[in-house]
């Protein structure tokens, strides 16, 4: 039986503070659910939201990490720094650390890797651009990207794969998939897994929708069978639209 999970990306957002008063507003709201919530503030603010979420079933995540284990890497943080403050689960591949950071499926690869060694959980993120969609080039565009960062894993480190899809046209741009659109890749990239892994490994994966997923949307998008829940955005920024998204199921 695969997992719901709701995650929320925070990015560049809330300070100390804003990270313990959201954090203490989504624990005095949230129902009792079998969704798994997840939580990834900024790097600074990781420590607060493990002691303040602690005892409430919500999973902190960091929103990347280094490959390396260690060394002259200014600026960066290494597996065991997360682990060490109780932070076991990562996002990794993000479009925006692909855009901007220049982050390819080869170095990805060493970043799951390097993860996976920790017993760490990966979100791993993937998706197409609008160039892309354009000249009907994203399902092979997904392909490669899971293809090139995750297909040298075991089956058994599968276990630990949480995937994320965001077409990255959707990103902070108030456009959305079509719960058709999201349905269609998440069932070829199901489909792809099993080609390689079998089905038990497919289906077993929970797969993920990001990009402008809202309260108004969420459930329309959560209904297709092969979606298992969102990565989200500007939504996991306030208490009660992050709380309505994880209540859609």
């Amino acid at each position: 039986m695969r997992k719901y999970i709701v995650a929320g990306n925070w990015k560049m957002h809330k300070n100390n503070t804003e990270t313990t008063a959201l954090l203490d507003e989504i624990i005095a709201k949230k129902q009792n659910t079998t969704t798994e919530i997840i939580v990834a503030p900024t790097f600074v603010n990781l420590k607060t939201a493990v002691d303040t979420v602690k005892g409430q079933n919500i999973t902190v995540a960091a929103q990347n990490m280094h490959q390396a284990e260690g060394g002259a890497f200014t600026g960066e943080i290494a597996a065991n720094m997360l682990t060490d403050i109780g932070v076991n689960t990562v996002i990794l591949g993000h479009s925006e650390r692909r855009a901007y950071f220049h982050e390819t499926d080869g170095l990805l690869a060493n970043k799951v890797d390097t993860a996976l060694k920790h017993n760490m959980s990966v979100i791993f993120c993937f998706g197409e651009e609008l160039k892309d969609r354009e000249k009907n080039n994203h399902f092979n565009i997904v392909e490669y990207q899971l293809r090139d960062a995750l297909f040298h894993l075991n089956k058994n480190d599968w276990n630990n794969i949480v995937l994320a899809y965001e077409p990255v046209w959707a990103i902070g741009t108030g456009e959305t998939a079509t719960p058709e659109q999201a349905q269609e890749i998440h069932q070829f990239v199901r489909e792809l897994i099993a080609k390689v892994y079998g089905n038990t490994v497919a289906d077993s994966v929970s797969i993920l929708y990001g990009g402008s997923v809202k309260p108004d949307n969420a459930k329309e998008i959560f209904s297709k069978p092969d979606v298992d829940g969102g990565l989200i955005g500007g939504a996991a920024l306030k208490a009660d639209d992050f709380l309505a998204i994880v209540n859609s199921f």
